[in-house]
């Protein structure tokens, strides 16, 4: 069944369901209308006692005569007359004088009426119902018995039953071949939507699938699938600029190590210049293999492939870690970097958080004042990790796109950074659940944070 097209198995399945419907409802139909018949049966009897009980309640009335015709049809119907005894008093002709019923039978019809079911009466090769009803006859009691053939019910549900074994097989093949056209048409919008999925392509991207306006599975499906789409292209779109601006990042440094070791291998005639040049080129390697790492760890966040080593973590000793990391640089350009204790704790990967925090700091004394300030401050069930500098502070152009990759407050001004930090602390504080915000300060200056998880140190 599995190598069959989805359009006939359903179709097959289709009717199947349709056979068991048809067969259970010809099955209840077939035994209701045979319940129906037997009723009508005992209802027909119970009229014709009635009237027969009229009848032979009549002096010198004969069951046998001419009389009874209009009551009893011949070769269909019958009457007897049984005393207690069981003794054959009267019946229609061809009953005879042997009495169709005796002892506990005749005995219970003389107290209330009963049925009874007969496979053969005499003149009659066919099966029968009787009623037996207790009579009165010249003054003395008698039991009645009114019977009828099965022979016009046994044909009447024969006749439909033929009628079901051809009309269900029929109805069978209607109902399945309205399900084969009915699966096509359903299945239609997904040949569509396929022929659409196979023309999609990078080269050719914006294309979606045609979705049918039919409010079910079908739309849903279409739906979903367009949301995957634009997922990959987002996906696809944030991998090319980053292949683009690596490139773009990647060439400066690599032509000026080009350039340093060219004028060394032509220029450089003593020992110190060429120490020189290796120097240069040392620094340029090293920023080199900086933005390698920065853009594999951009990248492994993009992908959800971060990788944290939760814990509980120290506030305090992790901002004194990074504020002593800092503090001679900082001491080398005449700028301060300060902490304030808090007493808090913070639940994440301290190696990355302090990467974080070493960006952010960094930035504030690249860009910034004279002054840093490093401290932590709990808000509601996260601890966010501030570094505010008293510089100029960030555009207001800037501020939006400040976490961008390769995002720089002053396009023209390169210096030594990529423009990865900022988008490096975001992803870091993503990965932790929290979240990267910047803001200017007033009067003047930037505050930047970071928003995770509070601990209880435990």
């Amino acid at each position: 069944m599995r190598r069959l097209p989805i359009r006939l198995r359903v179709t097959a399945a289709f009717a199947l369901a349709m056979a068991a419907v048809l067969a259970g409802s010809g099955l209840f139909l077939y035994l209701r209308l045979s319940a129906h018949l037997a009723l009508a049966l005992d209802r027909e009897l119970r009229l014709r006692a009635q009237d027969l009980t009229a009848l032979v309640s009549q002096p010198h009335a004969s069951l046998a005569g001419d009389g009874t015709s209009r009551f009893v049809e011949r070769g269909e119907s019958y009457a007897q007359l049984v005393s207690p005894s069981g003794r054959v008093l009267d019946a229609t002709r061809p009953l005879g004088d042997r009495a169709l019923i005796t002892g506990s039978r005749l005995a219970e019809a003389r107290a209330r009426p009963i049925y009874l079911d007969r496979g053969t009466v005499p003149g009659l090769d066919e099966p029968s119902r009787i009623l037996a009803t207790a009579v009165s006859r010249n003054g003395r009691r008698a039991v009645l018995l009114v019977g009828a053939t099965r022979q016009d019910d046994v044909e009447t549900l024969a006749s439909f039953r033929d009628e079901l074994l051809v009309a269900g097989p029929v109805a069978l093949l209607l109902a399945s071949c309205a399900g084969y056209v009915l699966a096509g048409l359903s299945l239609r919008q997904v040949e569509a939507m396929r022929r659409r999925a196979a023309a999609v392509s990078a080269s050719r991207p914006g294309k979606r699938l045609p979705v049918p306006a039919t409010g079910d599975e079908l739309q849903r499906l279409g739906e979903t699938l367009n949301e995957m789409l634009g997922r990959l292209e987002a996906a696809l779109e944030r991998e090319r600029r980053l292949v683009a601006d690596a490139g773009h990042e990647l060439r400066t440094p690599l032509a000026l190590l080009r350039t340093e070791l060219e004028l060394a291998l032509r220029q450089a005639r003593t020992a110190g210049e060429l120490r020189q040049a290796v120097r240069s080129s040392s620094h340029e390697v090293e920023r080199l293999a900086q933005l390698a790492e920065d853009i594999l760890l951009v990248a492994q966040a993009d992908d959800g492939e971060l990788p944290l080593r939760l814990q509980p973590v120290a506030v305090d000793r992790m901002l004194s870690s990074v504020v002593s990391r800092f503090e001679w640089r900082a001491n080398e350009v005449g700028k301060t970097v300060d902490f304030t204790p808090s007493g808090l704790w913070c639940r994440g990967d301290e190696l990355r958080l302090e990467q974080a925090l070493a960006n952010l700091v960094d930035n504030a004394l690249r860009h910034g004042g004279f002054h840093v300030e490093v401290d932590a401050v709990a808000y509601n069930a996260t601890v966010e990790l501030h570094v505010r500098d008293d510089g100029d502070g960030l555009p207001d152009a800037f501020a939006a796109r400040a976490f961008d990759r390769f995002a720089r407050a002053d396009e023209a001004r390169h210096g030594d950074g990529a423009g990865l930090g900022l988008a490096i602390v975001q992803r870091i504080a993503e990965a932790h659940g929290g979240a990267a915000h910047v803001a200017r300060r007033q009067p003047a200056g930037t505050d930047a944070w970071i928003a995770v998880p509070a601990s209880d140190g435990r």
